[in-house]
């Protein structure tokens, strides 16, 4: 299968149309389905006004169908990227040089692994991947941007982008893997016997602190539902960010279109909802979002977003467990360091080369620092 010359730009992802950009996409990964980027666009959650403006990529084959695409936007900030690179706009724009615009590949607000240069299964993948580049590269001389970010992509993509001369940058999170475990009893009896009784014991104040805990999916979900999850998304983005990234019509229509991939798990008591956890279910992954509160219960956070977690992975038959960023307090939990990465291209050499010399010593420092957490943390017994 050929491609055309031509890379094509999008201003919104409705232009690409669910089908074409899905077929690229894949079904695995709900953060890069056309439903929820398109969901963030219709809400004005991303969109100009916002410093998030798509400029989404895509390559035709020969017949005129879409063959490859990339979830791009031009930045006007650097918020909602779970990839920090403040210092290096600081540092630029203190010597002269202006940092924003810049282009950005990710699938915002979510430090979340996934594909993101797309290219549709039939096609050459590599070949693919060169034209998304490439028309990446080039838009950003053409927009006067300093640089390019492909955040939290697969280490395969990772690993092209290297290839093709872009820095190379990797972190840590702390994800869980389903050791073939067939209830949340077998993964407790692979723990230590003192972190087996921790969690045991967390997890039976948390409960026994509230009325239910239940997992809302499909159907079940509802707008009374949205409305007490967002009065805690509020709350808890409210004092991380100062202003939280989504409105509240985003989770509507996340609910009108993937209620499916949906899951949301909440507790009430004495008759009203007073915390939730958000959950969106991949294909091999059950990926933890958002999570807030209106009542302090101690363990409940623990109780919703990892523990309860790990029991619908085990359920779905999942493998893995993204919670989400940071957090060296999810290793006594079960939650191990993995890997994740970024690349980024630099148009001038005056801050790529700092940035590339930083980044070598930085990539280091991380592969030590998570076999040290792994080796000195882990919570599993000795051959677990």
């Amino acid at each position: 299968m050929s491609l055309k010359p031509a890379v094509a730009i999008h201003r919104r992802i409705s232009e690409i149309g669910r089908q074409a950009w899905d077929a690229c996409a894949g079904p695995d990964n709900p953060f890069v389905a056309f439903d929820f980027l398109d969901a963030l666009e219709q809400t004005g959650s991303v969109g100009d006004r916002t410093g998030w403006a798509p400029h989404h990529l895509t390559v035709d084959d020969d017949e005129g169908r879409v063959a490859a695409a990339m979830p791009l936007y031009l930045k006007t900030h650097s918020q909602g990227e779970y990839v920090f690179d403040w210092s290096w706009a600081d540092a630029y724009e203190k010597a002269g040089g202006q940092y924003y615009p810049k282009l950005q590949c990710a699938s915002p607000f979510s430090p979340v692994t996934g594909p993101r240069l797309l290219v549709r299964p039939d096609v050459d993948p590599d070949e693919g991947r060169r034209m998304l580049l490439g028309g990446a590269l080039t838009l950003c001389e053409r927009l006067g941007a300093s640089s390019l970010h492909v955040t939290f992509p697969h280490e395969e993509d990772w690993r092209f982008l290297g290839d093709a001369g872009l820095l190379q940058r990797q972190d840590q999170q702390y994800h869980w893997f389903n050791n073939g475990y067939t209830d949340f009893d077998a993964f407790l009896a692979a723990l230590s016997s003192g972190r087996r009784k921790t969690v045991r014991r967390e997890r039976r104040l948390a409960q026994e602190a509230v009325d239910e805990i239940v997992a809302l999916t499909g159907a079940d979900l509802t707008e009374a539902h949205w409305d007490a999850f967002y009065g805690f998304y509020m709350d808890t983005g409210g004092r991380k960010w100062g202003l939280p990234y989504l409105n509240r019509a985003f989770f509507s229509l996340l609910g009108e279109r993937m209620a499916d991939k949906v899951m949301l798990i909440m507790a009430r008591k004495d008759g009203r909802w007073v915390a939730g956890a958000l959950n969106l279910i991949g294909g091999d992954c059950l990926i933890g979002r958002n999570w807030g509160c209106v009542e302090d219960i101690p363990f409940l956070h623990f109780e919703l977003c990892y523990y309860q977690a790990i029991e619908h992975a085990i359920r779905l038959g999942l493998p893995r467990v993204e919670a989400g960023a940071q957090g060296q307090h999810k290793i006594a939990r079960g939650y191990l360091p993995a890997a994740v990465y970024s690349a980024h291209w630099i148009a001038d050499p005056a801050l790529r080369e700092p940035v590339r010399r930083y980044l070598d010593q930085e990539r280091a420092a991380i592969r030590q620092e998570m076999d040290w957490l792994a080796e000195e943390y882990s919570p599993f017994k000795a051959g677990a």
